[in-house]
């Protein structure tokens, strides 16, 4: 079992969502969606799992693996949503990693007095890329496999 993935730009905020298990067969998958993000944009980057349906240790691994790439390369990670079936649990030598409930409180800790207001989608443009796995709830977007 494998994750897809969809990552949205929208002024200077990365999020990348990961839908399906984010276990040991995923884990390749999911450092190419940081390697993506980390290649198309600057600022910080919110991990969305509203979608995972769960993760193993490796997949935790993977999430600590990500915040010390995006912060060798001056970028922060946050987490959105994590699984219900267990907290993440970092290594002695990860840096801090924001958790929130969700996606909702994730933006509104990140752009606490933007111009986006709740809104959040205007006045800005916006760039997507997906797996072709995605689950399409909007058509807009560009393949990331």
């Amino acid at each position: 079992m494998t994750i897809d993935w969809r990552y949205t730009v929208q002024d200077g905020l990365g999020i990348l969502s990961v839908a399906g298990h984010l276990g040991p067969d995923a884990v390749r998958r999911f450092s190419g969606a940081v390697g993506w993000a980390l290649a198309r944009g600057t600022g910080p980057v919110v991990v969305d799992l509203t979608e995972l349906r769960g993760w193993s240790a490796e997949g935790q691994l993977a999430i600590t693996d990500a915040a010390r790439r995006l912060v060798a390369a001056g970028r922060a990670l946050e987490l959105a949503a994590i699984p219900a079936d267990g907290s993440l649990v970092p290594t002695g030598d990860c840096p801090p990693i924001p958790v929130h409930a969700d996606l909702t409180a994730a933006l509104a800790a990140a752009r606490p007095t933007g111009p986006l207001g709740d809104a959040g989608d205007e006045g800005g443009e916006q760039q997507e890329w997906r797996t072709t796995g995605w689950p399409r709830g909007e058509d807009a977007g560009r393949s990331g496999r």
